[in-house]
């Protein structure tokens, strides 16, 4: 099932995207914008992880897609379904398309289905402190800060602070009407 947003497409990871994932994974750019770290990524590794994702019930990777091409990634991975939880990530690739509404809409178009087809009750995620246009994303769609993790992750030769943000099934059930 694809997911529709106003003006984007989530969809299952094809084939076809591999190299795709790969030229954005090892992106020098991309990488200073997120938590945790990667070694650089070869084809037949990329494609080894496409396989392995197959039968993941613990995590939902989509092609964030526009006009048939796609320009992103949005993640759902550490599933809890005990707990109904997870975290949460998006990777929008191209610089042009920043700033033009498709993270809004990629988000609030993965918080629907997350809370309202999974049933979740909580989605978080950790931003690296400068990444300021992600934490304004993540407030304007309801998120709130529930503290900084100091010094976390060292990335360019110095220790950056992560914020860890979420939102509740309640808070996004007190918003989603605002959206339409």
């Amino acid at each position: 099932m694809n997911l529709k947003g106003k003006k984007i497409l989530l969809r299952a990871i094809e084939k076809e995207d591999i190299e795709f994932l790969r030229t954005m994974i090892n992106d020098e750019t991309m990488e200073r914008q997120v938590g945790g770290w990667s070694f650089p990524i070869s084809k037949y590794e990329q494609d080894k992880w496409f396989e392995s994702q197959i039968n993941n019930t613990d995590s939902i990777r989509c092609i964030i897609e526009l006009e048939g091409s796609p320009i992103g990634l949005e993640t759902l991975t550490d599933i809890d379904w005990k707990n109904r939880k997870a975290c949460h990530g998006i990777k929008l690739y191209n610089e042009k398309i920043r700033g033009k509404g498709y993270g809004t809409d990629t988000l609030k178009t993965i918080m629907k289905y997350a809370f309202e087809e999974l049933q979740l009750n909580k989605l978080y995620t950790t931003i690296l402190e400068h990444n300021e246009v992600s934490i304004k994303l993540h407030k304007k769609c309801g998120w709130e800060i529930e503290g900084t993790l100091k010094e976390s992750v060292f990335k360019n030769n110095r220790y950056i602070d992560e914020v860890q943000i979420a939102i509740l099934k309640k808070q996004y059930e007190e918003i989603k009407e605002q959206w339409k």
